[in-house]
């Protein structure tokens, strides 16, 4: 992963829209694992109770403060006004894909390895906590969220949403697949390669760029594609703006009935594609805010 520290240069005075709101319900959204790091998490609500502020549980959480039941990631977006996630980067793709249309802020506290997503490291909590309450320095960094959709013989399979990236590629088989790629309904490319990376810019610095793509600025409004190993040296990474919607055809027909070609979103998400689907991704209506502090 690489940081862009030396191309971005953040206000301390908070965000315009942000600056009168009472940033008064907190969640807390944790990994799984999240007892390992007990410790971290009882000091971050210890400081949020210090500033008055109510607290709600994921179920992860909620076993450490010994309540009966956590909410779910999703009803803990839609009723808070900040979201602390405390985990790696894969921790906050998985909230970041929960996000709904109410406007909610997502401040991360690394516990991961990478951390590239995450604001600031477990030591920092109550000095960064400070900040944003007190001295309510900060600066709102928001990103915008994939759409990304299979349709099968005409018809609507699966909707899913894609902070980093959507990968179409084949799993157990190291072998060529075709992909026709079309832009508002005009065509622009036919990948022949190992898969196809759609990205956006906070993406770029992901899997994408592992596949030689570009790094890309996340204030740039574009999605990229970059093709996975491509077998003619004119396939590279084009960059669209993103008010466009882009439509993948799978064109690799197999006489094997067991093909292990798949849609992988953010890495985390799998979902099985067959020869002929469409995959249609675009900017969602949805966005994440992040809190920056430096």
């Amino acid at each position: 992963m690489v940081k862009l520290q030396s191309l971005v240069h953040f206000s301390e005075v908070p965000s315009q829209d942000m600056a009168n709101k009472e940033l008064k319900h907190i969640g807390i959204i944790t990994k799984s694992n999240v007892l390992a790091n007990k410790d971290i998490v009882e000091k971050t609500v210890k400081a949020l109770l210090k500033y008055e502020r109510e607290v709600m549980f994921d179920e992860h959480s909620a076993k450490i403060f010994n309540k009966k039941k956590g909410y779910r990631r999703n009803e803990i977006l839609e009723k808070s006004d900040m979201v602390v996630v405390l985990g790696g980067d894969g921790t906050l793709l998985k909230t970041a894909r929960c996000v709904g249309y109410h406007p909610v802020l997502i401040f991360g506290i690394n516990l991961g390895r990478v951390g590239f997503l995450s604001e600031i490291p477990p030591a920092d909590i109550e000095k960064a906590l400070k900040r944003i309450f007190v001295e309510k320095r900060f600066h709102i960094e928001k990103r915008f969220i994939l759409r990304v959709t299979v349709y099968r013989k005409g018809k609507k399979i699966k909707t899913f949403l894609a902070l980093n990236e959507a990968v179409i590629n084949q799993g157990a088989f190291a072998r060529l697949i075709d992909l026709r790629t079309e832009i508002n309904q005009r065509k622009v490319a036919h990948f022949r390669a190992d898969g196809l990376i759609i990205s956006t810019p906070t993406g770029s610095t992901g899997h994408a760029l592992s596949a030689g793509g570009p790094i890309v600025h996340h204030d740039i409004e574009g999605i990229i594609l970059t093709p996975i190993c491509p077998a003619e040296l004119a396939n590279r990474a084009i960059i669209i703006p993103n008010d466009r919607q882009i439509k993948i055809i799978i064109e690799t027909k197999r006489r094997e009935e067991k093909v292990d070609l798949g849609l992988t979103l953010d890495g985390q998400e799998m979902f099985p594609l067959h020869y002929g689907d469409e995959i249609k991704v675009r900017k969602s209506g949805r966005e994440i805010s992040f809190i920056r502090l430096s």
